[in-house]
């Protein structure tokens, strides 16, 4: 794990994962990839040898863009010693327009790092935001794990091919990608290699604004499924961090195992897969149209103030982000963590995880853990032991049965949920159906994102949701926001990226966020005479359970049956 400090009052570094879909195909079929492929199939296409890898890096001099004059005047403004500003994205529709805030407002570069992008209307906004500035001469650098890039989710390729994009795929996987199904069966030789996957999320631009923590880019991470959204947490950080975060991606975009998209397939391939429709055929859809946005205000810079930037739709929440300027430290793991041999995974060092827990370790009070995958695994299970030795109140927010995407995931999970209990640990599982259309923290109302609203739903009824949020308060001053889950596949697996912030405002901030959900939205497990009981809000439209609420019959038998054949670090 690598940590870089703020100046000059830094926070001491601790010492020495995903759409659901994907992440659900990926641990349910490399389960069943290890138990049949050393004996049923053949040896899979290998990878090109000879990589044209030009190196390349962020912005020098991020001063000299709109962006970075803009912080720099406001941390003057602010009168702060912290060279870092932070702001919390709890809502989906400010996920959105943030996003497409920092595109139009770039003038030099983005650089744009994700586990996966998926193909749909919201994405391709972004894609059209993005070829705009492109066409104002912005480098646009792309580095996606190659694992989702199957079916029409390919068509995010063609970038590559676009004036002023590079697009690279981290440790791609060899053969076609016609879907995501054969993909993974055409690999299983190589189920070590194909299990460690980029997990980290970072959006730069101008190397002077950032965002990272939980989501991917897909209409489900922005409110506008029909189906299931996803409940997630960013964070939006400006100054030294943001370049921190440059640095991260740097690694990896010059690492060996990041491949330009012209070594592995040519365009003529890539739109073979799924040709694109005619913008004006039949039945396609019309592209949004897209405000413009000159340059962002990022607000008045006291130490937390009320940012003002100009609308990107008409009801964006962008005017009422508060920035925070406080000690921070960015954990992320290094690349050679995916590499898939001894000495690489021993090089890679301590992760991410191990420096969180290391920082849950240090609690005195209270933790707050959000983390929609949960596997602790016996080591981190003694440390939660010995928190509760000490008295420290520890309270986790995961995904029931019903919410939960990945269904071997919940099954490491239940594993350990009664000795959690036994030993004191508060549970809350997040119910999948929720009031509203229910895709952030404390929302139950329509889409305001300025993304297409294709929900469906409106303001009432109810809206399936499913817990992505990545986060971590200790002793109500350090809050952690990342792309990391609690699990043994973001510690041992995957690579991830966070960041710890020291401050109590902006920690109790994410606290406030996050609570309303576990009292109103989320059944507290107990252990009742010895036996699971999932226990409903006061006052709550829904009841009591005495088995894993909200789950089919069909559910529970299926999470039965394949308990005994799952790993811990394949979940």
């Amino acid at each position: 794990m690598q940590t870089t400090p703020a100046h000059p009052a830094p926070i001491a570094a601790p010492a020495p994962g995903k759409t659901g879909n994907s992440r659900a195909w990926l641990s349910m079929l490399l389960l069943a990839g290890s138990l049949v492929s050393a004996l049923f199939l053949p040896g899979c296409a290998s990878l090109p040898d000879k990589v044209d890898r030009p190196v390349s890096t962020a912005l020098a001099n991020p001063a000299e863009t709109r962006l970075g004059s803009m912080v720099a005047q406001r941390a003057a403004t602010a009168g702060t010693r912290n060279d870092s500003a932070f702001a919390l994205v709890g809502s989906a529709d400010l996920a959105f327009t943030s996003r497409m805030t920092l595109i139009k407002a770039a003038q030099k570069t983005l650089d744009i790092q994700y586990y996966a992008i998926f193909q749909d209307d919201t994405t391709e906004r972004m894609f059209d935001a993005m070829r705009e500035a492109a066409g104002r001469g912005v480098r646009i650098r792309i580095l996606l794990d190659d694992f989702n890039t199957s079916g029409k989710n390919a068509q995010v390729l063609k970038l590559a091919f676009e004036k002023n994009f590079e697009v690279r795929l981290f440790n791609p996987l060899p053969g076609g990608r016609q879907s995501l199904f054969f993909r993974i069966i055409t690999n299983l030789k190589d189920v070590e290699s194909m299990q460690r996957r980029m997990h980290n999320k970072i959006f730069v631009a101008d190397n002077a604004v950032a965002i990272t923590g939980g989501r991917n880019l897909g209409e489900t991470y922005f409110g506008q499924s029909r189906g299931t959204n996803f409940v997630d947490i960013d964070i939006l950080a400006a100054g030294r961090i943001a370049r921190d975060l440059s640095r991260s991606f740097d690694q990896y975009w010059n690492n060996p195992l990041a491949y330009p998209v012209q070594a592995l397939m040519t365009k003529k391939e890539i739109a073979a897969i799924k040709p694109a429709a005619e913008p004006n055929a039949p039945g396609s859809p019309k592209p949004a149209v897209s405000p413009e946005v000159s340059a962002p205000d990022l607000g008045t810079s006291t130490v937390a103030a009320t940012a003002t930037l100009p609308e990107l739709a008409d009801s964006t929440n962008l005017q009422l982000l508060t920035w925070t300027w406080a000690p921070s430290v960015m954990m992320v793991d290094k690349p050679s963590k995916i590499a898939a041999d001894a000495d690489a995974t021993e090089e890679a060092g301590e992760t991410t995880v191990d420096g969180l827990l290391q920082l849950i370790s240090q609690a005195k009070t209270r933790v707050l853990i959000v983390s929609p995958y949960f596997v602790p695994g016996k080591r981190m299970l003694k440390q939660f032991a010995d928190l509760r030795e000490r008295k420290v109140r520890v309270r986790v927010l995961t995904n029931s049965l019903a919410s939960n995407d990945a269904l071997a995931a919940h099954v490491g999970y239940s594993r350990y949920r009664r000795d959690l209990l036994a030993m004191g640990v508060e549970i809350y599982e997040m119910r999948a159906e929720q009031e509203g259309t229910f895709s952030s923290f404390g929302s139950g109302s329509g889409s305001r994102s300025g993304a297409p609203d294709k929900s469906g739903t409106g303001s009432t009824g109810s809206s399936r949701a499913s817990l992505h949020s990545k986060v971590v308060v200790v002793d109500d001053r350090l809050l952690v926001v990342g792309s990391m889950n609690l699990d043994l596949r973001s510690q041992l697996q995957n690579s991830e990226v966070a960041i710890v912030i020291r401050n109590q405002g902006i920690s109790g901030e994410a606290t406030r966020l996050i609570e309303p959900t576990m009292q109103t939205g989320a059944y507290r497990v107990e252990l009742v005479d010895g036996r699971l009981f999932w226990r409903a809000p006061p006052g709550a439209s829904f009841n009591d359970a005495n088995s894993e609420p909200d789950a089919s019959a069909g559910l529970k038998l299926l999470a039965h049956l394949i308990a005994p054949f799952a790993p811990d670090e394949m979940l």
